[in-house]
């Protein structure tokens, strides 16, 4: 059997003698994007003279053209294909999943082992008649790969598989969906924030029971098990209709489609209060629009903005979902979200905008003429949940961030006396102390906002807490007042707990050599480096290689990134950036504080700017990588 590159083909290439045998579910979905083909694979052994049997799913051609797998009866009445394979180097999963170009998963059971080295690297008990949910972002490929998921999880003995209408379900919505169903675990097909395409990104990742990705451990075992792997057990069914929403049983393994938006919009009605929303939203003075960046919020946005809420349709912005994404980059910051940030910086602005990213867990908040980082945004939230958010009405437990996060929010849990932690990249470190009841809102400066309302990081989430606080501040406002603004509630925010200057430089698709020479010698400096020594006109107290003990499991993360952090709450941190699919992103992350109220109103890039020039010296980026100037600043 051969999946490869080379034998995909658009179906405007077929000859006209060539057999598809594929189901409804292979074809364009209904709120997705046709694009411009749908993958195919031709390299299945025919005889001569005879029609080509192609088949859209790779399991299927798999199983159809390996002349050496085995067929066993299981207890489930099913028949269950041993085939055989050989490990693939470099499929270590990053800070959230395995990510790779899309002709990388093309490869002849390239995503195929890895999805059977996770069964192989589970205890059974946690799959084995159990319950998974599967969903993705609508891009290329993932319908492909939702059947070949489906097919491998019954042959694995899995009991039953939830998953959303044609593939569909955001990541916050699986990991809502876990824990509302009590399922067993979820696998998410998505390379979130990254482009999508035949010649761009695809990404798997796996949750566990609680909604949250899968620890190091296990996905350490994932790794190890993908190097020794030599068989895969696939279950001989046919592809199953994913555009109808209904069970499929066969005598112990069913599939189930249900809505992905139905479960997700219930826990957004019990966490927030949606008639004060809705009376923000219905105010003629206000105005708001929300970017989904034809990725999969877009399935989301109307039912709950415009119906539940009673948004203006127009208020969507490119709101289908598209396996291409429309051709853009569904990252939703100053770049890549540059359509949205020419609004709210336009003639005539709306009063709120904000974006979300490719599989819905990243967020971006806007006001007119105004950009909300988001180390400030989870500050803010934070400092405002309990009175504008019922599910806080008891006060949060607890706060946290990653450590490249400025220490805005640091400073909120320190004023309203809260329990604080600082972890390293990743939401699946902020789970263990969600689940042990130490934490409530957390934040990551990559857009990533959330609570322990679910175990990931969620765009639409962000988006209704600040709908929620900015609700909150203009509810007792009578018909032509001047409305509370966001500009204004980030203002009176720095006034009461000062501000923290952040930028982040981001140089993507490095050469990996020059990147990990770059660290290497970082790391280097950082051990050499003593409390007092000068770095242009800043005086270090530390300098250090983060390592994170969590403190509820006592499990090690090392080498987390560089820090030299200053006398005067200055920072400065390098780490190379684990969620791309080629090559390395470097980031440098740059912080000062400053108390000065006379001063907050300065450019952050002014106000950076000597330590931005001390980062890009002590770096010798340029030395290292070529690169003078960075693919994004935030």
């Amino acid at each position: 059997m051969a999946l490869n590159v080379a034998d995909w083909r658009p179906h405007s290439q077929l000859s006209n003698k060539t057999e598809v045998l594929c189901s409804k579910s292979t074809r364009p979905i209904s709120f997705l994007s046709s694009l411009n083909s749908v993958a195919l694979f031709s390299n299945l052994s025919l005889k001569k003279g005879s029609q080509a049997a192609l088949f859209c799913d790779p399991v299927k051609a798999a199983s159809a053209s390996s002349s050496s797998s085995t067929s066993v009866a299981n207890p489930q009445n099913i028949k269950v294909k041993t085939v055989p394979t050989k490990p693939f180097d470099g499929q270590k999963t990053g800070t959230s999943g395995l990510r790779k170009k899309v002709k990388v998963f093309l490869q002849e059971n390239y995503l195929a082992n890895w999805i059977q080295a996770l069964f192989n690297s589970l205890p059974p008990e946690d799959y084995k008649d159990g319950v998974l949910v599967l969903g993705g972002d609508g891009r290329f490929f993932n319908r492909e790969a939702a059947q070949m998921i489906i097919k491998i999880a019954a042959g694995n003995g899995v009991g039953k598989i939830l998953v959303g209408r044609d593939g569909i379900m955001s990541t916050p919505a699986v990991s809502a969906v876990i824990r509302k169903r009590k399922a067993n675990g979820g696998f998410i097909m998505s390379a979130s924030h990254n482009p999508g395409g035949p010649d761009y990104d695809w990404g798997i990742k796996f949750n566990y029971s609680s909604g949250q990705p899968a620890p190091e451990s296990i996905t350490d075992k994932i790794y190890g098990n993908t190097l020794s792997i030599s068989k895969i057990k696939i279950a001989d069914i046919p592809d199953i209709d994913l555009s109808q929403i209904g069970s499929i049983n066969y005598e112990a393994f069913s599939v189930e489609v249900v809505d992905p938006v139905t479960d997700y919009s219930e826990l957004m009605e019990n966490v927030f209060d949606f008639p004060l929303i809705k009376s923000l939203l219905l105010r003629p003075e206000f105005r708001f629009v929300f970017n989904a960046m034809h990725a999969v919020t877009g399935a989301y946005a109307h039912p709950i903005f415009v119906e539940k809420l009673g948004a203006s349709p127009d208020s969507i912005l490119n709101g289908v979902p598209l396996e291409d994404f429309g051709h853009g980059h569904p990252d939703p910051n100053l770049t890549y979200a540059k359509d949205l940030v020419n609004i709210m910086y336009g003639a005539d602005a709306p009063d709120f905008g904000a974006a979300s990213d490719g599989d819905g867990d990243r967020n971006m908040i806007l006001g007119k003429e105004f950009f909300v980082t988001p180390s400030d945004s989870v500050a803010i939230i934070a400092a405002s949940a309990q009175e504008s958010i019922p599910y806080f009405q008891s006060g949060p437990k607890g706060l946290a961030r990653s450590m490249p996060t400025s220490c805005a929010l640091d400073r909120v849990a320190q004023k309203l006396n809260l329990p604080f932690y600082e972890v390293p990249t990743g939401w699946k470190f902020f789970g263990n102390l969600m689940d042990a009841g130490k934490l409530s809102i957390c934040g990551e400066e990559s857009f990533g906002t959330g609570s322990d309302h679910i175990r990931e990081k969620d765009g639409i989430w962000a988006v209704l807490a600040w709908l929620s606080i900015i609700a909150f501040k203009n509810k007792d406002k009578k018909a032509g007042e001047k409305l509370v603004s966001v500009s204004d509630i980030v203002t009176e925010h720095w006034l009461k707990f000062g501000r923290n200057f952040f930028s982040r430089y981001d140089y993507e698709e490095c050469e990996l050599e020059g990147a990990n020479k770059m660290m290497a010698s970082l790391r280097d400096l950082a051990s050499q480096s003593k409390a007092g020594d000068k770095y242009g006109t800043f005086t270090l107290q530390f300098a250090d290689d983060f390592t994170y003990t969590d403190p509820v499991d006592g499990s090690i993360a090392a080498k987390q990134g560089v820090r030299f952090v200053f006398t005067d709450g200055s920072r400065i941190i390098f780490r190379l950036s684990g969620t791309g699919s080629a090559g390395a992103t470097i980031r440098i992350y740059v912080e000062q504080f400053e108390a000065d109220l006379t001063k907050h109103n300065v450019d952050a890039q002014t106000a950076l700017k000597p330590l931005i020039d001390v980062a890009l010296s002590i770096s010798k980026l340029k030395e290292f990588t070529g690169r003078e100037q960075p693919t994004v600043i935030t």
